[in-house]
């Protein structure tokens, strides 16, 4: 099973606060950090220091979506207004997750945030 790591964050969000994030949706799921496949984020926020330097920390690839394919993948379970106004998608995170997981992914956790931050899980 692939798992993936959608993430979404504000630019300046520092890869700590990620990290935390992170690691509290992989405890609500009962998955360990080594079970991740990559970590999946809207395409813009690919040069993001805080996203590049957390990927690069627990060594897993960093991909990045365009905000239409984002924007098209069904099974989100939490569309932000501010999100669509701010990238062109309702969702970052399940987005992402779901995209990079494939046509048969779903969502382990759903969207969770923290101050700058938001992260949900896919599988595939």
């Amino acid at each position: 099973m692939a798992l993936i790591l959608g993430m979404g964050c504000r630019r300046g969000c520092p890869a700590e606060e990620l990290a935390e994030l992170a690691l509290a949706v992989l405890q609500e799921a009962g998955c360990a950090v080594e079970q991740l496949t990559a970590i999946a984020t809207l395409d813009a926020r690919l040069e993001t220091q805080g996203l590049q330097e957390f990927a690069r920390r627990w060594q897993l690839p960093l991909w990045g979506f365009p905000a239409d394919r984002l924007a098209a993948r069904p099974g989100i379970t939490a569309a932000s207004p501010m999100a669509l106004q701010h990238t062109g998608s309702p969702s970052i995170a399940e987005a992402a997750a779901l995209v990079a997981a494939g046509s048969q992914g779903r969502l382990l956790v759903s969207k969770r945030k923290s101050a700058a931050a938001t992260a949900a899980l896919a599988y595939a």
